[in-house]
Formats: C-alpha cells, sequence, structure tokens
C-alpha cells in the first residue's frame, strides 16, 4: 500500500523549482522524520519546454494548474504562483474545495483572502499553510501559533522586506544615495523591475497583517495597514540617525493596546542597541513580546529559493505527520474582530529634517509652531553655516499624537523660511 503523500506543484519559478528541488535531493530525509514518503506527482507552468534546472521526468504536467488542482492524483497542491487574486486564487479554492491540502508562499493571498479560504479549509477538513508566506526561512507562523501559544502577545514586529533592508544597509555602509542602490540592486535581482511592491512597504504590509492575525488571533485586516515606504529616506537622514545613537529600518509593527490593534509598516529610528538595529542586508527579523518570553528574536534570510523552499517543506512535514492546526491558531469562527487603530491614534517620538534658509528669525517661527501646537521639542542639531542658504536643521519631538504631530509639520512646511517638505521619521524605542 502506498502510503506516501502526494504532492501537486502549481508555478516553476525560483521557489517552485526550487522547492522540487529539495524534495527531490532530501527524499531520504524526509521520509525518516515523517515515516512516510513525500513525492512530487504532478506539475503545472506556462512554458513546458523552459530549463528550470531540475528534472520533472515522471511528474504529470498540466497546462491548466486550477485543472490539477481539481484533478491531479494529489494530496497536497502547492501553489508557488503569487497574487490576491487571478490564477493563484483559483487554484487555492479548486484544492480545498477538492479536499485537497495547501501550502503556499503567497503572502498576498493570504492577507486579502485568508479567512475566506480558512474557512473553505476547515469545511473541507484540510490544512491551509504559509509558513513560507512570512519572513521566508524563519519559522515564524509556527513559533507565534504553537511555540508560543502559552502567551498572550503584545506586540510583534520586525524587517520583513529583505529588499529594503539591503537597500538602507548599502547606503549607509557605501554612502549611496537610495536611487543609486535601487539600481544595483535590481541589477543583482534583489529588486524587481517594478521595485514598488518592495520599496513602497507593501509587501511588508501583507505580511505584517498575517503576523497580526496570527499573534492576537484575530481576524485578518490588511486594508487597516498604515503603510509608507522608503522613497524619501537620503543619505543625509542615515547620516544624521547614526549621530542621534539611531539606525534607520523599514519596520512592520503590530501592536495590541486598549483600544484595539494597531499595524503600521514606515521606517523607523531604531536605537543603535536593538538587536534589531544589526540586521543587514537581505536578512529579515521578528520580534514577539509576549507575557511569560518578555522578547524573542528571530532572525534569518527572508527570501529566496533555499530559505522559502525550506518553509514550504516544513509545512508539507506537518501535513505528511498529521499535524492539524487551524490556520491562524484557533478556528475561523473564533478569530475576534480586528479593531484597528487609525494611525491618527498612535502617540511616538519623531525626527523631523527641515531645510530652512540660515537668516534671522527662522528659529523663532519654527518654535512658534512647535509652542502654538503645544509639541515638546527634545533636541535640535545643525551642520554648516551658509547665510543665506539652505541647511539641513533636525529636531527630534518627545512623544507626540500623530495626528498633532502631522499638524505640527505641516504649519512648519508653511514658513517662508522652510524650502522643502519637512521629512519625517518615526523614532522608535524598542
Amino acid at each position: 500500500m502506498d502510503t506516501s503523500l502526494k504532492i501537486a506543484v502549481a508555478g516553476l519559478g525560483t521557489v517552485g523549482a526550487g522547492t522540487v528541488k529539495l524534495l527531490q535531493a532530501h527524499s531520504g530525509v524526509l521520509e525518516r522524520r515523517c515515516g512516510r514518503a513525500i513525492k512530487v506527482v504532478a506539475v503545472s507552468a506556462r512554458d513546458r519546454t523552459k530549463d528550470r534546472g531540475v528534472s520533472l521526468d515522471g511528474y504529470e504536467y498540466f497546462d491548466d494548474a486550477v485543472a490539477m488542482a481539481r484533478n491531479a492524483d494529489a494530496d497536497v497542491v502547492v501553489e508557488l504562483i503569487g497574487g490576491a487574486n487571478g490564477i493563484a486564487r483559483q487554484v487555492v479554492e479548486a484544492a480545498l474545495e477538492n479536499g485537497r491540502h495547501v501550502v503556499t508562499a503567497n503572502k498576498a493571498l493570504i492577507a486579502t483572502h485568508g479567512a475566506a479560504l480558512a474557512r473553505t479549509a476547515e469545511r473541507a477538513d484540510v490544512m491551509l499553510s504559509y509558513e513560507a508566506a512570512v519572513a521566508g526561512g524563519i519559522p515564524v507562523i509556527k513559533v507565534l501559533r504553537e511555540g508560543l501559544a502559552g502567551n498572550t502577545i503584545s506586540r510583534v514586529y520586525g524587517i520583513l522586506n529583505g529588499t529594503c533592508n539591503y537597500i538602507l544597509s548599502r547606503m549607509r555602509d557605501e554612502g549611496l544615495e537610495f536611487s543609486d542602490v535601487l539600481a544595483d540592486a535590481q541589477k543583482l535581482g534583489y529588486a524587481e523591475a517594478d521595485p514598488g511592491v518592495d520599496i513602497d512597504g507593501d509587501d511588508a504590509a501583507h505580511k505584517l497583517a498575517i503576523l497580526a492575525a496570527v499573534a492576537f488571533g484575530r481576524e485578518v485586516d490588511f486594508p487597516s495597514v498604515h503603510v509608507e515606504g522608503i522613497r524619501h529616506i537620503s543619505l543625509q537622514d542615515i547620516r544624521f540617525a547614526e549621530e542621534l545613537g539611531f539606525r534607520i529600518k523599514l519596520l512592520g509593527i503590530a501592536s495590541e493596546t486598549e483600544n484595539g490593534i494597531e499595524q503600521r509598516v514606515h521606517p523607523c529610528m531604531v536605537p543603535l542597541a536593538a538587536p534589531i538595529a544589526g540586521v543587514e542586508g537581505v536578512f529579515n527579523a521578528v520580534v514577539a513580546e509576549g507575557d511569560s518570553i518578555d522578547s524573542l528574536v528571530l532572525e534569518g534570510r527572508g527570501a529566496g529559493e533555499g530559505p522559502t523552499s525550506s518553509a514550504v517543506a516544513a509545512d508539507l512535514v506537518d501535513i505528511a505527520r498529521s499535524v492539524r492546526i487551524p490556520t491562524f491558531g484557533v478556528p475561523v469562527d473564533q478569530l475576534k474582530p480586528s479593531l484597528p487603530v487609525p494611525m491618527a491614534g498612535h502617540s511616538g517620538a519623531y525626527y523631523i529634517r527641515l531645510m530652512v534658509v540660515d537668516r534671522p528669525g527662522v528659529f523663532a517661527d519654527v518654535a512658534a509652531v512647535l509652542r502654538d501646537n503645544n509639541v515638546s521639542m527634545e533636541s535640535i542639531l545643525q551642520h554648516g553655516h551658509e547665510p543665506g542658504e539652505a541647511v539641513p536643521v533636525i529636531l527630534t519631538l518627545h512623544e507626540t499624537g500623530e495626528a498633532q504631530a502631522m499638524k505640527t509639520i505641516g504649519a512648519i512646511a508653511a514658513l517662508d523660511g522652510v524650502v522643502e517638505r519637512p521629512v519625517m521619521i518615526r523614532i522608535e524605542n524598542l
């Protein structure tokens, strides 16, 4: 009797081909660990003739991935196509509706349709697994959902996009501007030809929405994530941050407060002593704060063939072992409402870079705006003195409500002596 777990793989790009390669190379060790073999039996991709660096001999080949999800002789469909809608969603729905487990690396799909898909999986009594959707090879979903099940999680945050972390790291280390590093990242394959999903924060926002749902046992609420990217970060800001004892990172931060759930993705000034400040290059890191564990830091490669394939394999091993965990840690009907806290309700410290004309009265005008808006300044920093020329001035503000801070920055921007839109970066005392 064949007891093997039979796998159909939809999508043979970098991760799909890498997953097939991993399952072939590690077939023996996986069988020993699971007590049964894990075998690929079917694959689907648009181009049959493309050399993917892995043998597909003996696999049933489907030109139509949805047909494969419905009809292949498989126990599990691995969806590695990507995208919140279209063919990827159709494949996952077809697999679940036909009683097949699903493993996916598709963060956009889970962040957007996760609850509905989880409900379908529950009705069919199959697993919907997505370890590979967040932080690549870091087993953060398993840690939050299972390893920390005995904790009440108050906050989860991290570096969730390796492209942005790579750009910011190289800007600081090599003294390069954003546009130069981005162009190089595209040449090296760390950034796409259209890098907007990464550098504008959407990729990290998808991942954060998933983390928040698992950490807090709440409905996935991607539309409520506040999202800002890194396009406006300059080499000046990175250098000023270091001088002030901070490092700039694009973070995703989700907190459960007495008012509800705060979810935000944006550049942050983090203290140099914080563990996450030392996470560099394409690496990701996730920090979970719980009532029993205090703080737990997970770090590793967040994308690429190897790490993502490793996470896919981990989900397949759980299914092969008959491990059954609700998609978000509890049944869908037991997920609490998200209760989003709008960004205007946030409170924190702020870094503000002004470009001002160095002439008498400018500082007095800025101070008057701060006074009139009841905002307290913690420090001021200025280098260079060219009368009549624009020079950078750095202000840091004590803890202030977000709405009040934005109103204050708008008023400062309207002053005659301020020649550019102020740059604001939130300071996180992690």
